[in-house]
């Protein structure tokens, strides 16, 4: 797994054009990532995307100071080479998802969190 990735928002947006509601989704989502290619480090060599996805449910139309999160939901999509790679992966999305990553954590708190995950094999599967 190289060190090479890259932040993009859905709509081309520059980072720098967040509000401070969307800085909290992209910094769990940064986490999550940051959590998932720690654990995998040391297991995986092959990991060849990995992509997070994370929306929140506004208590308002527009984004105003009273505005709270009624829900989130994050979309975890991977790919790699093999099935044991597969395996590997999916328990390394559960555990940051479950236990390591601490924006997750915290956002629990606020409102409830759902998930997807989608993990695609892209080699030869194994006898």
């Amino acid at each position: 797994m190289g060190s090479d990735h890259r932040f993009t928002l859905s709509d081309n947006r520059p980072l720098e054009s967040l509000n401070p509601k969307e800085m909290l989704l992209y910094a769990t989502a940064d986490c999550a990532g940051r959590t998932i290619v720690g654990l995998l480090k040391e297991h995986v060599g092959d990991l060849t995307m990995l992509e997070i996805s994370l929306e929140g449910t506004l208590s308002t139309a527009t984004v105003v100071a009273e505005s709270r999160y009624n829900s989130f939901n994050i979309v975890y999509s991977a790919e790699c080479r093999t099935l044991k790679e597969q395996l590997i992966i999916s328990r390394a999305i559960n555990l940051a998802h479950d236990k390591y990553c601490g924006m997750l954590q915290m956002i629990r708190r606020i409102a409830p969190l759902s998930h997807e995950t989608s993990i695609v094999t892209t080699g030869e599967v194994e006898s």
